[in-house]
């Protein structure tokens, strides 16, 4: 079944029949048209059209719905003072190669820019969103759904954000990849709860982040209190975030948070892997559990990299652990394993006056810190085959299995890198072979710990390695 293709061009009419001869002029002559199995949607590339594109029913497996731009260039979907394109009760739709533009988050716009609603089997790629208050995308209760080159910024609540009315399974099997979301400062309406993130998950389940990076978000978060964070999920299980880069990001003045990537309350059965974090006014790994939450457990943190991280909010840490519920049967079972936190300002880890919590152990790290290398109650965790170094005296015991001797680090602090790309050739905190840290550490598949084939960088990872990344 081929379909129609439905053309719309500025200097068509919507009394034509959407033609490539005979065009239509307008987002709204879309919208009135039921579109079914194989049908496409295209906008004339370069030119720009006030509306909002409103999609529901579409395709098939075999035959979806196609919308984007024809002729050379992107078109613009410029929604002013509301959304730009809505899916609602939507299936089997490609949408590729937009630009959508809002009002701004201050200056008329009350919308997302993109919204999937109770929608499925939905691909978004290659689209540019800025200038909405709330998200520039926002998936809320839809399942099967992939995003891939969406580049979110300058919006208000967020770039990305995933939602549901409740529960972790509303939102399910879904893929956000190769995404950028940089500068969405903060929503100004919004005087509850945080806002300015990257990307923020909820109430969903099976979830891929990954190749995707956050930036200078949160900055004008209209409040003091819980705050931003550059890449994160919450009410959510069997979240994998990987490969991607957190830097630099904000939260308001007084603010908390801020930081580069969280797994928050009631998260389960998920993990951060392969991610490089630094210069985040939070701590570049939270690993948080708010009070009405579910229970929060069964959660991983592996080869990571944190630089310089935590030095503006309350976490003053590469690594920030914090339990509000008071319940350590809430809040439990946590591996820390095989990270480089380098913090030349603060600590490298950081415990709450309020983390309650059992079962975290914490293996085959390296820690430096600044003057300190624990900060709070280290309570009963674990911790083995770490190696602990203090900047401005020398290694210092912290009760540890493990050592106490500088990292061989070449040009450690000052990154700069800027793009996902990047990072697999970034070289300044691998463990050299010569070092006692290469073969140290505790052997984890010993414990029953899968562990991966993989370092940071990509390369095989030693059996006893301790820290991120190896030469």
């Amino acid at each position: 079944m081929g379909g129609r293709n439905y053309y719309i061009d500025g200097s068509g009419s919507d009394g034509q029949d959407g033609s490539l001869w005979h065009p239509w002029k307008t987002v709204e002559a879309v919208s009135r048209v039921e579109l079914g199995m194989g049908d496409s949607v295209l906008f004339r590339g370069g030119q720009s059209f006030a509306g909002t594109l409103r999609i529901r029913y579409g395709g098939s497996e075999g035959h979806p719905v196609w919308v984007g731009s024809y002729g050379g260039g992107e078109a613009t979907i410029n929604g002013g003072d509301s959304s730009a394109v809505v899916f609602y009760d939507a299936r089997w739709v490609n949408v590729k190669g937009l630009r959508l533009v809002g009002a701004g988050r201050k200056t008329g716009n009350v919308k997302d820019g993109l919204g999937i609603i109770e929608s499925h089997h939905i691909r978004v790629s290659d689209l540019d969103i800025t200038g909405f208050q709330k998200s520039g995308l926002l998936i809320y209760s839809s399942t099967d759904v992939v995003l891939d080159a969406v580049d979110a910024h300058e919006n208000g609540a967020a770039g990305i954000a995933v939602e549901g009315s409740s529960g972790k399974r509303e939102s399910r099997n879904l893929r956000i990849l190769h995404c950028r979301t940089d500068d969405n400062p903060g929503d100004p309406t919004n005087l509850t709860n945080h806002s300015g993130n990257g990307i923020v998950a909820g109430h969903c389940t099976n979830l891929l982040i990954d190749y995707c990076s956050a930036t200078n978000n949160g900055w004008d978060m209209p409040r003091i209190g819980n705050g931003p964070v550059g890449i994160w999920c919450y009410e959510a299980d069997s979240v994998t975030i990987q490969h991607c880069l957190a830097y630099r990001n904000k939260t308001s003045v007084g603010g908390a948070d801020g930081g580069g990537f969280d797994l928050d309350g009631g998260v389960t059965n998920s993990v951060i892997q392969y991610c490089l974090s630094y210069g985040n006014q939070g701590s570049g790994y939270c690993i948080f559990q708010y009070w009405g939450a579910s229970p929060w457990y069964h959660n991983i943190i592996r080869w990571n990299i944190s630089e310089d991280d935590g030095g503006v909010s309350d976490s003053r840490a590469g690594i920030y652990v914090w339990n509000s519920s008071g319940d350590a049967g809430q809040f439990y079972d946590c591996l820390v394993y095989n990270n480089t936190v380098y913090n030349s300002a603060e600590a490298a880890i950081s415990f709450s006056t309020t983390s309650a919590r059992k079962q975290f152990a914490f293996y085959n790290n390296i820690f430096v810190g600044a003057d300190s290398l624990i900060r709070g109650d280290r309570g009963v965790d674990i911790f083995d085959g770490n190696d602990w170094w203090v900047l401005r005296k020398g290694g210092a015991a912290v009760g540890d299995k493990g050592y106490y001797f500088k990292p061989d680090f070449k040009d450690a602090g000052g990154t700069r890198v800027t793009d996902v790309k990047a990072m697999k050739g970034f070289g300044k905190y691998k463990v050299s072979v010569g070092s006692a840290l290469f073969r140290g550490g505790v052997d984890l598949r010993s414990l029953g710990i899968d562990v991966g084939a993989r370092d940071f960088n990509g390369g095989a990872a030693p059996r006893l390695g301790i820290g991120a990344s190896f030469n």
